[in-house]
C-alpha cells in the first residue's frame, strides 16, 4: 500500500505542473477572449428602434416570421477576426415595454444592422412607423435607498427540440378575419397594460443565428447538431409507439394522436431557422409605488405559449433567496439586482462580461420567435397599447404643380 502511495504522489508531483499551466493557458484564453469581444461590441455601437403600429394590421405573425428569418446571420468570421479581432456573430433583442401600462415596441441591433431591420420591417409591415429613439433604458437608474426591482429569466419547459405553442396552433397562419383571430400575445399585452403610473415592466427576447458550437466559439468540441437531437427524439416516439412482440417479426407501429402532434410539430421545427434565444423580463418601480404583486405576474406573462405535450415557458433563475441566511443583511440581493439592471441595459447574454446571465440560452424557430413578438392587429384592444391614428399613404401622383 505504502509503494503504490509512493507511485501515486510520484506521478502527481511530475504532471501536476503541465495541469496547472493548462489550467492558466485556459484562464488566459477564457478573459482574453472576453476583453477582445467586449471591445469589439462596444466598437460596434447600437441601435434602439422603436415601431410604432396602426390600428390596423392585417398581416398574420408570418410576416414577423419573414422578418426573423432575414436576421438570421450565421456570421462568425475567420480564425484571425475571432480571436485577435473578438469578431462575434451578431446578435439582437425584440422588447415589450410597458411604461406605467404604455406598451411600446423596440428592437435593439448593432449600429451596422440598423438599415437591414428597418427595411425587413417596412417589407412586411409597409403601414408601420420605424424611428431610431434614445434608449428608454438610460432614463432609469436603479437606486436600492429608492426603488426596489425584480428580475426574472425564462427556460423551456421540454428540451429545445419540442416547440411551444405557435401562432400556427392558434390557427393564425389562416389569416381569419380580424374578430375572429385568437392571438396570445394579447394576454401579455393586457397585463402589462394593467401598470400604473411610475411602475415599469420590460420584456427583452434576445436571439442569435443557432450555429454548432466548435473552437471559434471557444469550445474544444464542436457541440451536437440540433436537428440530429430532433430526428433521435422523432425515432424514440416511434419506437415507444411500436408494441414489443415475441419472436424476430416487429411489431406495427401504432402511435396515439398526441404522439403524431408530437412527430408532425418536431418535423415542422426541422423546417425552420434556428436562434439561440434568452428571455428575460424586469419589473421595478419606487418603492411607494412597487407592487408586491407584480413578480408573479411577470412569471406568468407566458404561460398562453404552453402545452402538455410539446413545450412552453416557465420562470427559471429569478432575484430572490428562499431563506434568509442565504442572504445576510441583503447584501448579495442587492447585487444581484444591480447586474440583473446591467445585464439587461447592454443587452448582454451570448457574451461576457454577463455571458449566460442565471439561464442557458435555448433554441427558438422563426415560428416561436413570431408568436412571442409580432404586432397586433385591431383584436388587440390593449388600453395601453400605442398605435398611430393613421397610416401613411403617398400623395396622390395627379395634383397640380
Amino acid at each position: 500500500m505504502d509503494m503504490l502511495l509512493n507511485s501515486v504522489w510520484h506521478y502527481v508531483g511530475i504532471l501536476w505542473p503541465y495541469g496547472l499551466a493548462i489550467l492558466l493557458i485556459h484562464t488566459f484564453i477564457q478573459k482574453w477572449m472576453e476583453y477582445i469581444r467586449t471591445d469589439f461590441n462596444i466598437k460596434q455601437g447600437s441601435t434602439l428602434l422603436e415601431i410604432k403600429i396602426p390600428r390596423e394590421i392585417m398581416k398574420s405573425p408570418l410576416a414577423m416570421e419573414l422578418v426573423f428569418t432575414s436576421l438570421h446571420l450565421p456570421i462568425d468570421g475567420n480564425w484571425l477576426s475571432s480571436y485577435l479581432k473578438g469578431n462575434v456573430r451578431p446578435w439582437f433583442s425584440c422588447e415589450i415595454v410597458s411604461d406605467g401600462g404604455e406598451i411600446h415596441f423596440y428592437i435593439w441591433t448593432q449600429t451596422k444592422f440598423k438599415d437591414t431591420v428597418e427595411a425587413q420591417i417596412y417589407a412586411q409591415y409597409p403601414t408601420v412607423e420605424v424611428y431610431e429613439v434614445p434608449d428608454y433604458v438610460s432614463r432609469f437608474k436603479f437606486d436600492p435607498e429608492k426603488q426596489d426591482l425584480y428580475g426574472a429569466c425564462f427556460k423551456l419547459t421540454a428540451p429545445d427540440v419540442y416547440p411551444i405553442k405557435t401562432y400556427v396552433d392558434y390557427g393564425m397562419d389562416k389569416d381569419p378575419k380580424e374578430e375572429f383571430k385568437i392571438d396570445p400575445l394579447n394576454a401579455t399585452l393586457e397585463t402589462m397594460s394593467t401598470l400604473k403610473k411610475g411602475e415599469q415592466m420590460w420584456l427583452q427576447i434576445i436571439f442569435q443565428a443557432h450555429m454548432s458550437k466548435g473552437l471559434k466559439a471557444g469550445h474544444l468540441f464542436k457541440t451536437k447538431d440540433w436537428k440530429d437531437e430532433a430526428k433521435k427524439e422523432i425515432e424514440k416516439i416511434r419506437e415507444e409507439s411500436t408494441p414489443k412482440t415475441e419472436g424476430d417479426f416487429p411489431g406495427f407501429p401504432n402511435p396515439t394522436k398526441g404522439q403524431i402532434e408530437k412527430i408532425a410539430a418536431i418535423e415542422r421545427s426541422i423546417g425552420k431557422f434556428p436562434f439561440d434565444c434568452a428571455i428575460r423580463g424586469i419589473y421595478f418601480a419606487d418603492k411607494e409605488n412597487y407592487n408586491k404583486g407584480r413578480p408573479g405576474v411577470l412569471g406568468g406573462l407566458f404561460r398562453q405559449y404552453s402545452s402538455n405535450y410539446l413545450n412552453g415557458f416557465k420562470r427559471g433563475w429569478h432575484i430572490n433567496f428562499d431563506y434568509p441566511w442565504q442572504d445576510f443583511m441583503g447584501i448579495r440581493l442587492t447585487g444581484f439586482k444591480r447586474a440583473f439592471f446591467e445585464a439587461y441595459r447592454t443587452r448582454g447574454y451570448f457574451h461576457g462580461p454577463f455571458k449566460h446571465f442565471a439561464e442557458e440560452p435555448f433554441i427558438l424557430m422563426t415560428e416561436e420567435l413570431a408568436t412571442i413578438f409580432h404586432f397586433p392587429g385591431s383584436v388587440s384592444q390593449a388600453p395601453g397599447l400605442q398605435r398611430i391614428p393613421s397610416k401613411k399613404s403617398d400623395a396622390p401622383t395627379n395634383l397640380p404643380i
